[in-house]
């Protein structure tokens, strides 16, 4: 019995401890418990600069930029706010527990007058100005109280210009919505092909929402390739309208036109998202999901590509979620006999726009081109 007892006690940490092959384990309640790989070329510090992105000073650190919490040593409440590193902040490298601090260090480490230059270029967002170097060229720094300002000056989670187009534009539209959705139904003159600055006339327009609007055509249904239920129906994005009055027949002045629109296309409210509002994190539970479009109609994708995932709000996904890709293992023929290859896992994805039952991501990194069918799993 004692040697049992011996045995398990010696178990428990492996069994805790979360292995890059992607096995699962228990989540430790401080962040600062789990030990990440260092980068053998870690830099000391990093000054945050106009441009930075919070994944990619994570991986100037880390190899697995993507496990926010533990990298920063953050808990589940912090990690909420996502307006807490701005352009002139230093980040520094804490060997010794391995994770990332702002605005802390050793006072042997000196500082480069470059590395000042472009740490005081931001002072806007600090209330007071940075200490000088002193003779020995050692930059002595303290805690400071902040004046946020503005929370757009905040260091994104990835580039806003990746997503940004996805965020405000339709994307998925649910089947049963489509009976509803205000549809314009023809302008003056018989008039079939509308462009930019051509009056439109709509009907089931509210007058709750807003005066300007998108303009999209319902396009193909997106299918589950396991259940083969609908999940969805493709929203193509065709341009913009304002309108000028509200009435059963309203009237709307297309402002934006990106593709040829005509009677019978629909009309939704414009919503925005904030880029800085997602911060990458593995979703709590396990999400196995499958790749069943890749933007734009092409049947391969590669980094910065953005894909389509046949799971959604109901499944437990959330904005910011990293999933891990993997392509499916081939059959092999040897001696007579077929063999299975193992999934191969080969990229990361980022989950930037959610929707009940299917979501949309960006490929962050990629050894493979990615194709329909992959599987996106919890990494």
């Amino acid at each position: 019995m004692r040697k049992i007892i011996s045995l398990i006690c010696f178990l428990l940490p492996v069994l805790a401890f979360v292995t890059e092959s992607g096995t699962f384990a228990a989540e430790s309640e401080n962040p600062s418990d789990i030990r990440l790989d260092i980068r053998s070329d870690a830099p000391d510090r990093h000054v945050v600069v106009k441009g930075d992105t919070l994944w990619d000073i994570s991986g100037k650190f880390f190899k697995d930029p993507w496990k926010w919490p533990h990298i920063w040593g953050l808990n589940k409440e912090t990690i909420k706010d996502p307006h807490w590193i701005y352009p002139g902040d230093i980040i520094y490298l804490d060997r010794v527990n391995g994770m990332l601090r702002i605005g802390q260090t050793e006072t042997n480490i000196p500082v480069e007058p470059g590395e000042v230059k472009a740490a005081i270029k931001e002072k806007d967002d600090i209330s007071e100005p940075r200490p000088a170097p002193d003779t020995n060229g050692v930059t002595r720094l303290s805690p400071r109280v902040r004046d946020l300002g503005d929370q757009h000056n905040a260091i994104p989670s990835i580039p806003a210009n990746a997503i940004a187009p996805f965020l405000s534009r339709p994307l998925v539209i649910e089947e049963e919505d489509l009976k509803d959705t205000p549809t314009l139904v023809g302008a003056r003159e018989g008039r079939v092909i509308l462009g930019n600055d051509d009056t439109a006339f709509a009907k089931g327009l509210p007058t709750d929402k807003g005066n300007k609007w998108q303009i999209y055509r319902p396009g193909k249904t997106f299918v589950d390739p396991d259940t083969e239920d609908v999940l969805g129906i493709e929203a193509v994005y065709l341009g913009n309208a304002e309108v000028i009055r509200y009435a059963d027949l309203s009237t709307l002045a297309i402002t934006l036109s990106i593709q040829e629109i005509r009677a019978g296309d629909r009309l939704v409210a414009p919503s925005i998202d904030d880029v800085n509002t997602y911060l990458p994190r593995a979703p709590e539970s396990i999400i196995s999901a499958s790749v069943i479009s890749i933007y734009g109609g092409v049947s391969q994708g590669g980094q910065n590509s953005v894909i389509t995932l046949n799971k959604g709000k109901r499944d437990g996904l959330e904005n910011g979620h990293v999933l891990a890709l993997y392509h499916k293992g081939e059959v092999v023929k040897f001696e007579g006999d077929n063999y299975t290859l193992p999934d191969e896992r080969y990229g990361l994805v980022f989950v930037f726009r959610v929707f009940e039952k299917v979501s949309y991501a960006l490929v962050m990194q990629t050894k493979l081109p990615v194709q329909l069918l992959d599987h996106a799993n919890t990494p």
